[in-house]
């Protein structure tokens, strides 16, 4: 009982170091998902180190040193992070579930955008308008009734 703990420590830790949850499925949302959070964690690191830098918190040139580490550590924390099993089998299903959209052609795609943008200007203009007129009719209704 004691030698099969052993080996189950041995193989825990050796899999959050080195191993990966079912590395061929969900590869694409996977490295996705941990590029996403490494950027994340790359942007969190250069504004602490920035701050550091503007407050003198540490020595001179050690906020580098500091968002180096953040960064370092940022990094195998996504890359770990896409490979817990709970996660690892939630970007499986996302993959597998992308794959199935019917994802429609160039010029379909370019005629729906169209569409969209001349909606979105013409829903704009009739705001626009109806803005213009109450404010009109307010400052109108405000000089003829000053109450």
């Amino acid at each position: 009982m004691a030698k099969d703990n052993a080996v189950t420590t041995a193989s825990n830790w050796q899999f959050l170091f080195f191993g990966s949850y079912k590395k061929s499925q969900g590869r694409y949302a996977r490295q996705v998902t941990g590029g996403a959070l490494t950027v994340l964690m790359l942007i969190a690191a250069y504004r602490l180190s920035q701050w550091t830098a503007m407050e003198d918190v540490v020595f001179s040139g050690g906020h580098w040193a500091i968002g180096g580490i953040i960064a370092v550590l940022g990094g195998f924390v996504a890359y770990r992070l896409v490979q817990l099993p709970r996660f690892a089998d939630f970007l499986i299903a996302v993959e597998a579930e992308m794959n199935k959209v019917s994802w429609p052609a160039q010029g379909e795609l370019v005629k729906a955008s169209i569409v969209v943008i001349f909606v979105i200007f013409f829903l704009a203009g009739v705001l626009f308008s109806f803005d213009l007129i109450w404010n009109t009719l307010f400052r109108l209704g405000n000089s003829l009734w000053p109450f």
